[in-house]
C-alpha cells in the first residue's frame, strides 16, 4: 500500500501561454499570476518581445507560463520574428488560452487568431475575458457568448481581471487540470528562467517606454554593458545602451538637456533595485543604430 506522501505527490505541471491580439493584458496576467513582476507592461501594444517564463507553483503542481508577443501583421524583419517565435511556442505548450477584452467587442483579429488555433492540435484551450474591472455585467456577458462562439472545443471560458485579481484561482485550479500528471519542472522558489541580465534590459526598456510617442515602441533595444558591485561599496554599478534607429528617436529619449533621460534612469533605477536587492547606479547612452529592425546581422547582435 502507498504511504500518504506518495499518494500526494501525483501532482500536475506543464506549459500554458497566453494568446491574443497585442494590448488584450497578457503581461498582466502572466506579472499577477506569478506574483512578480516578469513580462513588462506597456500601455503600447507589441511591447514583449521573447518568450518570458515564469512559473506559478501551487500544492497541486506547477505552471510555467510563457509570455508571447502578440500576434499582428508583420512590417519588420523583426515582427516576422517575432510571429516565428510566437509559431514555435504554440507548438510547445500543453495549454493555450486565448485572450479577449470584456472593454471591446471581438473583432476580425479575434476571429483570426481563434481560427489559427486549429494549427495546434496537440494543446487543450480555453478562453479568457479579461479586464473584468473596466466593464459592466451585461458588457461581460455579451463577451462571453461572443467568444464561446468562436470556437467549439474551449475546455473552459473565464471571465477575470488581473488587476483586482478576481477569479485569478479558479484560472489557475482549471490550467492546472488541463496539465499533464508529472513533477514539477523547476525547483521551487524559482519564479522565471531569464537571466538576471535580460530582466535588467527589459526593466529599462519599459522605463524608456513610458509616455513616448506611438512610432517609438518597437524602435527601442536595449543592451546591458556591464552589471558589477562597486568594490567596498553596496552599491552595483549597471551600464546599458538604448538602441534606437533614427536621431530624431535619440532626442526623443535624451529630452530636453537630458531631462528625459534622467526620468528613465530614475524609473529603471527603482525596478533594478527591487530585483537585485542592492542600490544601483545605472549609467545609460543612447545610441543610433540605423534601421536595426529590417537587418539580420543588427537583430542577431541585438538577440533576436
Amino acid at each position: 500500500m502507498k504511504g500518504n506522501d506518495e499518494m500526494s505527490e501525483q501532482t500536475r505541471s506543464g506549459f500554458v501561454t497566453f494568446v491574443g491580439r497585442p494590448n488584450v493584458g497578457k503581461s498582466t496576467l502572466t506579472n499577477a499570476l506569478v506574483g512578480e513582476k516578469i513580462a513588462i507592461t506597456s500601455a503600447k501594444p507589441q511591447t514583449t518581445r521573447r518568450a518570458i517564463r515564469g512559473i506559478v507553483n501551487r500544492p497541486e503542481g506547477q505552471l510555467v507560463i510563457v509570455d508571447t508577443p502578440g500576434i499582428h501583421k508583420p512590417r519588420t524583419l523583426l515582427g516576422e520574428r517575432l510571429n516565428h517565435l510566437v509559431e514555435q511556442v504554440l507548438g510547445d505548450v500543453d495549454v493555450i488560452a486565448f485572450c479577449v477584452p470584456a472593454t471591446e467587442k471581438v473583432g476580425p483579429g479575434d476571429r483570426r487568431i481563434a481560427a489559427s488555433l486549429d494549427g495546434y492540435a496537440r494543446a487543450k484551450k480555453i478562453a479568457i475575458v479579461t479586464k473584468t474591472d473596466a466593464a459592466g455585467r451585461d458588457e461581460i456577458t455579451e463577451r462571453l457568448m461572443e467568444v464561446d462562439a468562436l470556437r467549439e472545443d474551449w475546455a473552459a471560458v473565464i471571465p477575470l481581471s488581473a488587476l483586482t485579481r478576481d477569479q485569478l484561482e479558479v484560472l489557475c485550479d482549471e490550467v492546472l487540470s488541463l496539465m499533464p500528471e508529472g513533477p514539477a519542472l523547476y525547483a521551487e522558489g524559482i519564479t522565471t528562467d531569464e537571466s538576471e541580465e535580460d530582466r535588467i534590459a527589459e526593466i529599462i526598456r519599459e522605463a524608456a517606454l513610458e509616455g513616448v510617442r506611438d512610432e517609438l515602441p518597437h524602435s527601442i533595444a536595449v543592451v546591458i554593458d556591464d552589471i558589477a558591485p562597486r568594490e567596498n561599496s553596496d552599491l552595483t554599478d549597471v551600464h546599458a545602451q538604448i538602441v534606437v534607429e533614427r536621431d530624431s528617436q535619440k532626442a526623443i529619449i535624451i529630452g530636453h538637456k537630458g531631462s528625459r533621460l534622467a526620468d528613465v534612469g530614475k524609473r529603471a533605477r527603482t525596478g533594478i533595485e527591487e530585483l537585485l536587492g542592492t542600490r544601483v547606479f545605472l549609467g545609460l547612452h543612447v545610441k543610433v543604430a540605423k534601421e536595426w529592425q529590417r537587418d539580420p546581422k543588427q537583430l542577431g547582435r541585438l538577440g533576436f
